[in-house]
């Protein structure tokens, strides 16, 4: 046994010094030894720590895919979605900041390249495997359908989200609220995002996923990051975090996946959000990433899907945790700002306008919106719709309290 796990250190390290080398991880979870080196251009310190690679937009990790080799670069959807909501036209009072990532203090990345977050050793070493680098686990998904406690203990993942379902749909947007929830455990995260999703929640699930997330395991920090994630086999197989393996496509060079974020919300003080919509395209079909007003970032190629080559049947919005029960109790990791929904704006963690395209390619506020969490005593979620925010909800929580021993 001990030996078996020294030649498992043994390989992580291999590993990682290779990806440590490249410009950027290609596919860690699967093959990373076979990855090809990427030519690095030009490399920014972001002031948190973080390496990132300037590499040229054809050397990206989706090229090694190999239903990509002979790929041609989309560079820009052929439609996006019809009545995207102008938020300049609504005058609110309770107005929001905008949000950069932190690297660009440094600078920004050439034209014809891609912003790689570098993967480094430390990394690589703080997974359960090197085949299970940059990847959720099995049944993180959650089910509105269906609360089985025997399930909920297994998964360990818990959620407050909003939902539609018993339509076809062709992408989602949402607005927000960043924070910087606190971590109980290393091996825990909390995150807010939306999900596109296809499929039933057994084995064959689809989702495609975006949003922020605060992850020790993933990281090495503490940091609010934006994330991408996408499976085609309900996190078995398929699929992975960021650009952490081949899939999607990356064509912008002022964004980095899993880069953080800033400014954050504060208590009771200034509030930052960010606009994510996922689409699909009508013309060439790929489901394509939007973040904020006027970063189009890539695109997941349809082909990587089996129930989202065609359509979504399903949309979520909300948070999600881990929940490893130290000690034999509720983690008093936060989800949100850490804060129930009832305490509301400044204190408590908002999506705002959310909304769906349908099948005209039409974007427009969602029908029939159910809420579901596993324990409300430990996170919980409340909706309402308004003229400034349309249809939006309050969720999140912190984890253990007097009501979540």
């Amino acid at each position: 046994m001990a030996a078996a796990r020294a030649c498992l250190v043994a390989l992580a390290v291999a590993a990682a010094l290779f990806l440590e080398g490249t410009a950027a991880a290609g596919n860690a979870g699967a093959a990373p030894l076979k990855q090809r080196r990427r030519q690095l251009l030009r490399q920014r310190q972001s002031p948190d720590g973080d390496l990132i690679d300037c590499v040229h937009i054809s050397n990206q990790p989706a090229f090694d895919h190999p239903f990509l080799k002979n790929h041609t670069i989309q560079m820009r959807p052929a439609y996006h979605p019809e009545g995207l909501y102008d938020e300049s036209k609504v005058a609110s009072q309770q107005q929001t900041q905008t949000i950069t990532q932190m690297w660009h203090q440094n600078g920004k990345c050439p034209e014809d390249t891609i912003p790689i977050r570098r993967t480094k050793k430390e990394d690589v070493l703080r997974a359960s495997s090197v085949r299970r680098y940059g990847k959720k686990r099995h049944r993180s998904t959650p089910n509105p359908m269906s609360v089985d406690p025997d399930m909920l203990n297994e998964s360990g993942h818990q959620h407050a989200i909003a939902y539609v379902e018993g339509d076809k749909y062709y992408g989602a947007k949402a607005t927000i609220n960043v924070w910087q929830p606190k971590i109980e455990q290393a091996n825990e995260f909390s995150l807010s995002q939306l999900w596109i999703l296809g499929g039933s929640f057994g084995q064959d699930l689809n989702s495609i996923e975006a949003g922020w997330q605060v992850s020790p395991d993933l990281y090495g920090d503490n940091n609010t990051r934006l994330f991408t994630y996408w499976t085609s086999d309900a996190y078995q197989a398929t699929g992975c975090y960021n650009l952490l393996c081949s899939g999607f496509i990356q064509i912008n060079n002022q964004i980095a996946m899993g880069a953080s974020i800033f400014p954050i919300s504060n208590y009771g003080g200034s509030q930052y959000d960010i606009n994510i919509l996922v689409w699909k395209d009508p013309k060439e079909g790929n489901w394509w990433l939007q973040f904020g007003d006027n970063y189009v970032l890539g695109y997941w190629p349809s082909f990587l899907f089996s129930y989202l080559t065609d359509s979504a049947s399903m949309i979520e919005w909300g948070g999600e945790v881990v929940n490893s029960e130290p000690d034999g109790s509720h983690t008093s990791t936060q989800m949100g700002s850490g804060h129930f929904p009832e305490e509301g704006f400044g204190k408590a963690s908002y999506f705002k306008n959310i909304q769906v395209v349908d099948s005209s390619n039409n974007i427009k506020a969602p029908r029939g919106v159910g809420t579901f969490t596993e324990q409300s005593n430990c996170y919980d979620v409340q909706n309402g719709n308004n003229g400034d925010w349309g249809t939006y909800f309050y969720y999140g929580g912190p984890g253990k309290n007097s009501n979540c021993p």
